[in-house]
């Protein structure tokens, strides 16, 4: 009796595909929204800038006057503005497509990694570089460089010059120690960073206190940090004398501790640099992109046809920039 063994036939790799105008605005969108730090609104979003956008801010002052008969124009309104220019950006990447096709498999048979599976191998490859492309959005809108091949000015840059001619403010030793008035920065550990929040705190201007949209930014370590502080345990493992060996509620709350302090938000923005704290308004802190311009364009090619290789090439192309509004408003911890 003959028995007829069947063998599964390699995928169809689908032809090449170009996504323009709002089908490549779908993947630009997943790429740049899937960084934590956009993903979870934590600042303010502008899409459609195609070159520039004027962030304009607005004082008063005299506004209120006591009663007259007569209408008495002291009150004065003044307006500065602020410039956000969006960088341009490419992804010119090449693949072996024998490398992927296991793992599309995989991902066609349920195990995925991804909110949706993908239909095509050209989706699979999209949403691969996609997720490599969020990373780097990540990285660079806090801690990016526009000198550095691939990066915008990050706001830790822009904020940094800020402070350094009087609009961001910074955090003086004298809310530390008692003393000067230099730049203070330093390494954040479990020890030092309550001091260090609390310092924040202490500078946050009246006028901005108590706004519901304030929110304290930090980095992985200071997290982490934070955690170890709550929890009553330093790096090392051992109790923390200034806290006390139960820490926040430690003998009933064994895991993950509140990311709030003295009721101001923490947010993790895992792409800012270690010992850097953020403290602004949401509404302060502005990301601008043309997303969903006609202008971008995603490219999946498949080599075979044209030089008989298995190489795949995605190709994408993306604007991005950050900036912030009212610099007065806005304490930063760790200026360069």
């Amino acid at each position: 009796m003959k028995q007829v063994q069947k063998f599964v036939a390699m995928p169809e790799l689908t032809a090449p595909a170009t996504y323009a105008g709002e089908a490549a605005s779908g993947y630009i969108a997943a790429a740049l929204l899937s960084a934590n730090t956009l993903d979870k609104k934590l600042i303010t979003i502008m899409p459609n800038v195609k070159f520039k956008s004027v962030i304009q801010k607005l004082s008063l002052s005299n506004l209120i006057q006591d009663a007259s008969c007569d209408f008495n124009a002291a009150a004065s309104a003044s307006i500065a503005e602020r410039i956000l220019t969006p960088d341009e950006f490419q992804v010119n990447l090449q693949l072996c497509k024998q490398e992927f096709v296991d793992s599309w498999n995989a991902l066609q048979l349920g195990f995925s990694a991804f909110d949706e599976i993908p239909k095509s191998f050209n989706d699979f490859l999209v949403s691969y570089v996609a997720g490599n492309v969020a990373q780097a959005v990540e990285e660079s809108i806090w801690q990016g460089n526009g000198a550095t091949n691939g990066q915008f000015d990050g706001f830790q840059k822009i904020l940094s010059a800020s402070v350094a001619v009087g609009g961001a403010t910074d955090v003086l030793p004298a809310r530390l120690t008692g003393s000067g008035s230099a730049i203070i920065s330093g390494s954040i550990t479990s020890a030092n960073v309550i001091s260090k929040l609390q310092s924040v705190v202490e500078t946050i201007p009246t006028t901005v206190y108590g706004k519901q949209d304030l929110v304290i930014y930090v980095g992985t370590k200071t997290a982490k940090a934070y955690q170890l502080a709550t929890a009553g345990i330093s790096s090392t493992g051992t109790a923390l004398s200034n806290i006390g060996a139960n820490g926040y509620q430690n003998q009933f709350v064994i895991g993950e501790k509140p990311y709030n302090f003295n009721g101001i938000d923490l947010v993790l923005c895992p792409g800012m640099g270690d010992d850097k704290i953020v403290a602004a308004q949401k509404s302060n802190l502005y990301f601008g992109t043309g997303l969903l311009s006609d202008h971008n364009e995603v490219r999946v090619l498949d080599m075979a046809n044209l030089d008989g290789s298995q190489n795949y090439r995605v190709i994408m192309r993306y604007t991005a920039g950050v900036q912030f509004g009212i610099g007065q408003d806005i304490v930063f911890y760790g200026a360069y």
